[in-house]
């Protein structure tokens, strides 16, 4: 009679082992020092011409979510990190934000006005990056359709995938889950020949000369 609940508790510890083994935190931020401004840590500065970056980040608390808070004000900031991640295992790209300001007149399908809020951008780089490499940007936008997909005006290596858009949910902490195999087949009409190498948070008001301003909750890769 004492096997059973013995062969419950195993199972349940097989069952919390197999979802930590699907799952890869990328960044949670608790490693973070909170009210740390600027590049975080295990974070890499990431320069675009003509971008003046500000990086005016700051690591914080709010409603419960540790996050980064990310502002921008006529400019383009950009981080990148490092990644390994097996597309087979967990090829859905899981992550909270909270939008608190979109860039007023701001549409990426001009090239004179793609600007964004905080926003995810994964990266499949290929010698020459310029020319070669293969991104897809997670983006709310201001005023394109939510659900659009739209290919960058200023550069033929970005897609956006427009998730949300305008006002509708600003300032609410919101959850995604995308899979990104599937977007990159939506896109390049093949499944990637291997995991994306870069995960990049990305904030950009220099062509509207506007503001913007988001956090950015826990990142992280999921199974299906």
């Amino acid at each position: 009679m004492r096997r059973q609940p013995l062969v419950a508790t195993a199972l349940v510890l097989t069952l919390v082992s197999l979802a930590s083994a699907a799952k890869a935190v990328i960044e949670d931020w608790t490693s973070q020092a909170p009210g740390g401004r600027g590049v975080p840590s295990g974070w890499t500065a990431y320069t675009t011409l003509g971008g003046r970056p500000a990086y005016d980040f700051v690591i914080t608390e709010d409603e419960g979510h540790r996050a980064l808070r990310v502002a921008s004000h006529d400019e383009h900031s950009t981080i990148a990190k490092e990644l390994h991640v097996d597309l087979e295992a967990t090829p859905i790209l899981e992550w909270s934000w909270k939008v608190v300001e979109v860039p007023a007149g701001a549409d990426v399908r001009k090239r004179g006005t793609s600007d964004l809020t905080g926003h995810l951008v994964v990266v499949w780089p290929h010698f020459p990056e310029a020319l070669r490499s293969r991104l897809i940007a997670y983006a709310w936008g201001t005023s394109e359709p939510a659900g659009s997909i739209e290919r960058s005006r200023k550069t033929g290596t970005v897609t956006f995938f427009i998730l949300r858009s305008g006002s509708k949910n600003l300032g609410r902490w919101l959850t995604e889950r995308r899979n990104i195999v599937e977007d990159y087949r939506s896109v390049y009409g093949e499944r990637p020949a291997e995991g994306p190498k870069v995960i990049a948070i990305s904030i950009d008001t220099n062509d509207t000369h506007s503001s913007a301003a988001a956090l950015i909750g826990p990142i992280g890769f999921t199974g299906p």
